[in-house]
């Protein structure tokens, strides 16, 4: 049939971004996240975002796949094609939309449309599945599919890669490879038979994917955590990282099980509250094993306390953060990143704690692992932050890799051999090396000279307790040392020079790096240079303070209100307000690029 042709229709190959808007509850997030798996094997480039309410099902709900063939990925602001599912949100759907863009939605209830600038795309969804299929439920579920069947003529889809994937996906459920295939061909067949395809927007092969993966950073994470030697995960629901959880079980039932026995040799708790479940995660640490728990901003409040037990008894334990909106519960379901102070300096006292800022699902493997290593040498907490748009969304990364030849890295522990060996009186709190790191025993590893109290009370360098503020004094400055030590050990940051001198520098970190190279990008474009900088880590290094110094003034990008990656960095380098420039957003939304540039742009006018 004839190409559907309207004035000024938006015409894109492999570079647009499509909305689907539904309500929750629907089962419509599976087939949205079956189409940006098949785009995905299409080897073109493709970042799916589930935009959810946080109630459980009624509320509208949004599912966006940006498709870009040059790969950039982050947020881009806008919809070309929207798939409108729900009259409560038609207006806004609409209004979204980009001129000249497409709206598909479901005409079996016949609706005007107030603008006269975009192409509508009216198919009875309904109306065809109630002649389908008997069963009420299989009619609301496989509207969705429908209507991706209809995508994929829409968009000149590959039909091949959609059988595909459901035969993969009810594998385990072959009856429902058939009903499935039904409702797909529903949607195609109307489009062969009624409507002119492909549209302006369309879909061809590449071969960008090679190589990579498609998949969440809770899902690498608790994968991470099962390869980092972790064999208990004590955690207490709560959005979004609930799933972390759930991954790291997933996996370590399939490699943490005794192959004879069929015993498994890991523990997944779920804990009545957080304040438990990081009191398990430390017992267990402090035992001997590698444990962790996972959970968002108002669990990292209920923690504080243990976490500083923790600090200052010197007990290793991994928390992974997966921010959310707040303060208070504030927005579950969205994105920040607003509790970098809160896990710095967790706990009341003098406390720091080590963090990871992976940018990506790729780098909350690497990290995870990392962690465990770090928390066992530094015999203290340590955070791996991330956030929900990178935690519950897929990401395209490159394929996950993994040393077989690593060995775990368990810091200073001493055995029964090295106990007896030992001439002098083990003090668990005595530095000898001077880099604020003791040694330590596991439980029961000497029947008399590696016994020792864990304290949380002020204590000598045999764990004594003792009110003298003398020795307490010197325990804090030994534990200053230790994070001291910690800032050669954690991932330096990633630095990215431009060819031009005197220009200015950015600092960003975690998911906000795909915006952040598109900004550059878009900018270079303009004649305006930066200098880039992504911090992995805290504490900071010299890189950090050397990169700071050798700019005017430096740009610190980040999705918080307060600037508290500013903060922490003027806190630590006794850096100067005036050197380092604020730019944030805050909506709960992942950043896009274009508000980065522009806010950039609008600084710098003499540079353009």
């Amino acid at each position: 049939m004839e190409k559907l042709q309207t004035f000024d229709s938006l015409v894109s190959k492999n570079d647009f971004v499509i909305k689907f808007a539904n309500v929750n509850g629907s089962g419509s997030a599976s087939a949205n996240q079956m189409f940006a798996k098949a785009v995905f094997r299409m080897g073109i480039p493709v970042s799916p975002k589930n935009i959810f309410p946080s109630n459980i099902q009624g509320l509208p709900t949004w599912f966006e796949i940006r498709i870009n063939k040059n790969g950039y990925l982050g947020s881009k602001g806008s919809v070309d094609l929207s798939v409108a599912m729900n009259p409560q949100s038609y207006n806004q759907d609409v209004e979204e939309l980009n001129s000249g863009g497409y709206l598909l939605y479901d005409s079996s209830w016949k609706r005007n449309f107030y603008r006269d600038d975009i192409n509508v795309i009216e198919i009875p969804l309904t109306s065809l599945c109630v002649e389908s299929f008997t069963n009420a439920k299989q009619r609301a579920l496989f509207k969705n599919i429908a209507y991706v069947g209809a995508l994929s003529v829409l968009l000149d889809m590959e039909y091949e890669i959609f059988e595909e994937l459901i035969s993969e996906q009810f594998a385990s459920k072959k009856n429902l490879i058939e009903p499935n295939l039904k409702a797909l061909n529903i949607g195609r067949d109307y489009v062969l038979n009624n409507l002119p395809y492909p549209i302006g927007l369309t879909l061809e092969r590449m071969d960008k994917n090679d190589g990579k993966i498609l998949i969440s950073g809770n899902e690498a994470a608790g994968l991470g955590a099962v390869y980092g030697g972790a064999t208990i995960c004590a955690w207490y629901p709560i959005t979004p990282s609930t799933s972390l959880a759930e991954g790291f079980e997933k996996y370590a039932k399939k490699f943490r099980v005794d192959e004879k026995t069929g015993k498994n040799l890991f523990a997944s708790v779920q804990a009545e509250d957080e304040l438990s479940a990081i009191g398990m995660a430390i017992g267990a640490n402090w035992n001997g094993a590698r444990s962790f728990t996972a959970t968002s901003g108002p669990g990292i409040s209920l923690m504080s306390e243990f976490l500083g037990l923790a600090y200052f008894a010197e007990v290793p334990v991994v928390v992974f953060d997966v921010q959310r909106g707040g303060p208070s519960t504030g927005m579950p379901t969205k994105t920040q990143q607003s509790d970098i102070l809160a896990c710095a300096y967790a706990s009341h006292g003098d406390t720091k704690h080590v963090m990871l800022l992976p940018e990506d699902p790729k780098e909350c493997f690497e990290f995870s692992a990392m962690a465990f290593d770090l928390a066992d040498r530094l015999q203290t907490p340590v955070f791996v932050v991330t956030d929900l748009d990178m935690g519950m969304n897929d990401w395209v990364v490159d394929e996950l890799e993994w040393d077989d030849s690593r060995k775990f890295d368990r810091g200073k522990v001493l055995d029964f051999e090295a106990l007896e060996k030992m001439e002098e009186k083990f003090g668990r709190y005595h530095d000898v090396d001077g880099d604020g790191i003791c040694y330590r025993t596991y439980p029961g590893a000497h029947p008399s000279k590696g016994a020792y109290f864990t304290r949380g009370t002020s204590h000598d360098e045999y764990a004594r307790y003792s009110e003298d503020g003398e020795i307490n004094a010197t325990n804090l400055r030994r534990l200053v040392q230790k994070f001291k030590t910690a800032s050669e050990l954690v991932p330096d940051p990633e630095i990215i020079l431009s060819d031009k001198k005197n220009c200015s520098g950015v600092i960003y970190y975690g998911s906000t790096s795909a915006a952040m190279i598109e900004a550059r990008d878009m900018l270079k474009e303009e004649g305006i240079e930066l200098d880039l900088m992504r911090v992995k880590a805290f504490p900071f290094n010299l890189d950090v303070w050397d990169f700071i110094e050798k700019h005017d003034y430096v740009y610190v990008v980040e999705q918080n209100r307060d600037s508290q990656m500013r903060t922490l960095l003027m806190a630590e380098g006794g850096i100067s307000a005036e050197k380092l420039r604020s730019l944030v957003w805050f909506n709960g939304q992942p950043i896009e690029a274009n508000f980065i540039a522009k806010k950039i742009r609008e600084r710098e006018p003499e540079k353009i």
